[in-house]
Parts: C-alpha cells; sequence; structure tokens
C-alpha cells in the first residue's frame, strides 16, 4: 500500500498531455465467460507500456465500480495513444477479440473517453494522499505559493489564498 504524505500537494508535468480514461461494463452479471478475458486482457497491455516508455505512456490508476473496472491512463500525446492502439500487438489482439467473441452478446461493454490537456492548462491537489494520479504521471510538488490555490495553478494572479477551516 502506497505511503500517505502528509501536507498539501500538487502534480507538476511539462508539455502537454492526455487523460485517456477506459473502462468495461459488465452488462449481464452472469456473462463470466464474456466479461472476464476482456478484464482480463489490460494488465499484460498496462506491462507492455510501463516497460516500453518510448511509446509514450506515463502512468495509470485502477479504480472499480460496481459493473466493472476502470483505468485512469495518461499519456505524453494523443498521436502515441492511437499510435499504441493501432499498432500495439495486445491491444489489437484484445480488440479482435471483444469484436470476434463479445461484441454482437451486449453482455459486456466497453468504453474510452480522451482529454488533451494543453500545457499549464490543468489544475489538481492532494492533501494527505499517497503519490498517486497526474503526480505520479508527473512531478509531485509541493501546494504553496504560486501554486497554493485552484486559480493560482491555473495562472491566476494575486489570488488570496484560503484559509484552511479550522481542526475539530
Amino acid at each position: 500500500m502506497a505511503a500517505v504524505v502528509p501536507g498539501r500537494y500538487t502534480a507538476q508535468i511539462e508539455g502537454s498531455f492526455v487523460v485517456f480514461i477506459i473502462g468495461v461494463r459488465v452488462n449481464k452479471l452472469w456473462a463470466v465467460r464474456d466479461w472476464l478475458p476482456i478484464i482480463k486482457a489490460m494488465p499484460p497491455m498496462l506491462k507492455e507500456l510501463y516497460t516500453h516508455p518510448e511509446l509514450g505512456f506515463l502512468h495509470a490508476e485502477y479504480f472499480i465500480t460496481l459493473r466493472g473496472p476502470m483505468i485512469v491512463q495518461y499519456w505524453r500525446s494523443f498521436e502515441q495513444l492511437e499510435q499504441y492502439a493501432r499498432q500495439g500487438a495486445l491491444h489489437l489482439d484484445a480488440w479482435r477479440m471483444f469484436n470476434q467473441k463479445v461484441a454482437a452478446s451486449r453482455s459486456v461493454g466497453i468504453y474510452h473517453e480522451s482529454y488533451l490537456v494543453p500545457e499549464g492548462r490543468y489544475e489538481c491537489v492532494y492533501h494527505h494522499m499517497p503519490v498517486m494520479g497526474l503526480a505520479k504521471a508527473g512531478r509531485h510538488v509541493p501546494a504553496t505559493g504560486p501554486r497554493e490555490t485552484a486559480a493560482r495553478r491555473l495562472g491566476g494572479d494575486n489570488e488570496p489564498a484560503v484559509p484552511s477551516p479550522p481542526v475539530e
């Protein structure tokens, strides 16, 4: 389990980047033979991506929903993400498997969303949290001075600090 880092932090990343959300929705819980292979296809792809940083993959965070897993990924560029989707052997195998064996059954659905984030057009804060998300894809830095408030992290000048609520 990741160690909690006390205090307020934010993320810093150089240049533009992509946030890619991909997930599986189990539509028929009893159709395990349909959805389990889809869910099991992602870990080998992530292992491959972590092993080859030149592909543009930066980091991923896993989340479990009531109907299936969701993964938030960080990529250096949309072009690199798309290149992996169209040329990565493990991804192509999983894509073919879904389309050939499962898509017509409607027992499991897949989704993805891509967000292209221009340089400096993001903000985040992590208070008493492990290093995660964008802070793991980029750098984990103290949320002080020009990074103290959301408006400052987005380039706002002279934004007054927001006092922390009193501890009870």
